[in-house]
């Protein structure tokens, strides 16, 4: 029995050094070698920081292009999804709530031409990119409250899709914050133009 115990104390300290210690150094280390350093790639506007690149923001005025929910309120402190399964009631409740939101905001858009990811929260609460569909469907609102052409909003979205990872991992994706930035580009140059 000595002979167990002594083994065992000699493995956890063992995986203490390599778990607690060494793991977790080698991390931070390779960290530091990443886009923001390990501390998350910043998005910069005018010198002021605005969003992280991998941290989805609520936008919710019409003006802007509208990201993915989140089950968490963008928190990337609480990332999480909702656990809540397609035969929950409130969940069911709160899709048709977005979807309604959707078709009040986005007039003569069909449930049909919905997408998924407009509609239901992911994994992590934090997506910051929605599916071209998603954007499309958002194009003529956005265009609309701004005032801009339709064709250069649509522009801008083709401009700021990006495709799968190397051609071929993952769906096509736009980044919602980027978007929005090079939107109010668009529109204070649309307004000097006019003045």
């Amino acid at each position: 029995m000595k002979k167990y115990i002594l083994q065992s104390i000699r493995l956890t300290a063992v995986l203490l050094i390599l778990l607690c210690v060494i793991y977790p150094v080698i991390l931070a280390a390779a960290g530091r070698f990443s886009k923001g350093e390990g501390g998350g790639e910043k998005v910069i506007s005018k010198g002021k920081v605005v969003g992280y690149a991998l941290i989805g923001q609520s936008f919710t005025d019409p003006r802007y292009f509208w990201g993915r929910p989140s089950a968490v309120g963008y928190n990337a402190a609480g990332s999480a999804g909702s656990n809540k399964g397609p035969s929950n009631e409130d969940y069911l409740k709160q899709v048709a709530d977005r979807i309604d939101t959707l078709q009040k905001y986005n007039p003569g858009l069909k449930k049909a031409d919905i997408p998924a990811d407009m509609v239901t929260a992911s994994g992590s609460g934090l997506d910051p990119a929605i599916s071209p569909q998603g954007a499309i469907i958002q194009i003529k609102r956005v265009a609309s409250y701004r005032k801009l052409d339709e064709s250069k909003v649509a522009e801008l979205v083709a401009a700021h899709t990006s495709g799968p990872l190397w051609g071929l991992f993952g769906p096509s994706t736009v980044s919602v914050l980027q978007l929005n930035l090079a939107l109010d580009q668009l529109s204070q140059t649309a307004a000097n133009q006019h003045q």
